[in-house]
């Protein structure tokens, strides 16, 4: 027999009812229920059931919180810390995907029909996650018509991103790729290891290194020069 469920209850409560129960029971309103409302409206109910189902969970820098061959049972919002996947091709890795603060991480390949994983994710930092599991996701979308809503804004979003990194995988020239990574992801520049946005962007260490040498030198450059327009007495000419 299936243990009892605050869900199975809300079936047949109002949504004060609810509000009122989490309430006496002390269940604080989850980051992931924070994250969802956000994308669009749910109901008291939808939300009582992610706040009871979700939960805290943390990584440390290194670990991994997906290997390949294994089957990933959860899906993960980055609460704090940045978190990349990469596949492993003979002792090569290639990184996939790097991502920070509220953005979602899972193989969604290996999520979405619970089949073992081909690539692996990894902590770049210590993180703190709110994760659902697999079963609980399925349980809205069978029970909360919105969470599906919500599911294929999700999709969308992540299939865009999907589409505009194979645009720049195959069309960017090596500069601009990385110039696409600073206007995008700027937030990472300073965390991520060098190495993890050069497999990233698909180009080597020594590629990435000139690029970076050749844009300093051009700031530097554009600085002094700007720096030259001014007059003795500290006013720029005009």
């Amino acid at each position: 027999m299936e243990p009892k469920t605050l869900v199975m209850q809300t079936t047949t409560v109002n949504s004060q009812g609810v509000e009122q129960w989490l309430s006496k029971n002390g269940i604080p309103e989850s980051p992931f229920t924070l994250y969802v409302k956000n994308i669009h409206p749910v109901s008291t109910e939808a939300q009582a059931f992610i706040n009871q189902k979700a939960f805290a969970s943390q990584l440390n820098k290194g670990e991994m919180l997906v290997s390949a061959g294994n089957v990933c049972k959860n899906v993960y919002l980055i609460r704090k810390g940045v978190l990349r996947s990469f596949i492993k091709e003979d002792k090569k890795e290639i990184t996939t995907w790097i991502s920070g603060e509220q953005e979602l991480a899972t193989c969604i390949t290996s999520f979405g029909l619970q089949q073992p994983a081909r690539e692996n994710i990894q902590a770049l930092e210590d993180c703190e996650l709110s994760t659902l599991s697999f079963d609980d996701l399925q349980y809205l979308y069978d029970n909360f018509p919105e969470a599906n809503i919500v599911g294929r804004k999700i999709l969308e979003k992540y299939y865009r991103d999907a589409e505009e990194r194979a645009f720049i995988a195959r069309l960017m020239e090596a500069t601009s790729k990385y110039k696409h990574f600073i206007a995008t992801k700027s937030d990472l520049l300073n965390r991520v290891p060098l190495k993890f946005i050069a497999s990233y962007l698909g180009m080597t260490l020594e590629t990435l290194s000139r690029i970076r040498s050749k844009l300093s030198r051009s700031i530097n450059e554009l600085n002094k020069a700007i720096g030259g327009r001014e007059t003795g007495n500290g006013k720029r000419e005009t």
